[in-house]
């Protein structure tokens, strides 16, 4: 079949392209995510799983293997540890963050209870590695462990770091590439690993992955303010869970005292009242810090796109120029 490039988004001109592959995919995760002795699991993970997610980060290796020319199955086993590593931490993330909403529905926090997503996402962590040690790659295990752990880490930064006013941008930079960029990188990198890349094309994959991650988060935390209900985000949340995110880091960096004061008092000490979400949004648009964001976003976009051009020229390699393109057309 033939794919309309002017009719269809980038991502589901890649979902298309990638089809058996990712059904395959798809039964592989209702298969390992099933629990012969705790019903709760598969409950809780198909809520979540099943919930319309894109499968991006699955998607990612299933890309990059194939562009590479692999034509074994281990690419299937690494897109199912991709997306229960995401699974996980989304499990995770809605507990520490106490949000009520994910794609748009309840989250499993709220429908169930906090010890059920902890207990299922850590299952959901076990299972990654079971699936990640069946391709026999000392490589892709190491590759994907990293990731993890770093995941973790980047949570822990974040936790620490998001309501503290002295955060900077390079710390913010440190959290997003721990909790995003480090699974999109590793994505991205283990495709070319299994299908015996050269060490260049192999790190073009990883840089290429890492500024799509950044990138992806970036817009992410823009569209917290320039977003709507069909994002699937509550608009604000950052906000009401107090984040430090870049908009606001780069207006904390330049507001004079009485501004620094608001966010203190929003923000460090979460004090907030009716119409500081409103007065935040001013702000920022008082001093730019939204547009020079995008600005930014559009950078790592950039530098995505730099990085594929490392790689061979095929139909897959055009198709994730474009996802990256739409990665930030969504803010301009």
């Amino acid at each position: 079949m033939m794919l309309d490039k002017h009719t269809q988004k980038p991502h589901d001109r890649l979902a298309e392209a990638l089809s058996d592959d990712m059904a395959e995919v798809n039964t592989l995760i209702r298969t390992r995510m099933a629990s012969e002795h705790a019903p709760r699991i598969p409950e809780v993970t198909a809520h979540l799983v099943e919930a319309g997610g894109k499968r991006l980060r699955p998607m990612l290796t299933l890309a990059a293997a194939r562009m590479c020319g692999y034509e074994g199955d281990n690419h299937i086993k690494l897109a199912a540890t991709v997306e229960f590593i995401h699974t996980a931490t989304l499990l995770h993330d809605d507990v520490v963050d106490e949000s009520e909403k994910r794609r748009g529905r309840p989250t499993a926090n709220l429908l169930w209870d906090n010890k059920s997503s902890v207990l299922v996402g850590d299952y959901l962590f076990a299972r990654s590695f079971q699936l990640m040690t069946e391709t026999n790659n000392i490589r892709v295990l190491r590759i994907l462990s990293n990731a993890a752990a770093t995941i973790a880490e980047g949570e822990v930064l974040q936790m620490t770091a998001a309501q503290d006013l002295r955060t900077t941008e390079e710390i913010y930079l440190q959290v997003v590439r721990g909790k995003t960029a480090a699974l999109f990188s590793a994505a991205t990198e283990v495709g070319g690993v299994i299908a015996d890349m050269n060490e260049a094309q192999i790190k073009a994959l990883f840089d290429f992955g890492d500024a799509l991650g950044i990138a992806f988060q970036i817009v992410d935390d823009l569209l917290d303010y320039w977003g709507s209900d069909a994002t699937g985000k509550n608009v604000g949340d950052d906000f009401r869970e107090r984040k430090l995110t870049l908009p606001v880091i780069k207006a904390v960096a330049i507001g004079d005292d009485e501004e620094r004061d608001f966010w203190k008092r929003t923000i460090e000490k979460g004090r907030q009242e009716d119409g500081d979400l409103e007065h935040a949004i001013a702000l920022l648009n008082k001093h730019g810090t939204l547009e020079s964001t995008r600005a930014e976003a559009n950078d790592w976009i950039a530098k995505a796109r730099a990085a594929l051009a490392n790689l061979p020229g095929h139909p897959i390699r055009d198709m994730l120029e474009d996802l990256a393109e739409y990665v930030v057309a969504r803010v301009n």
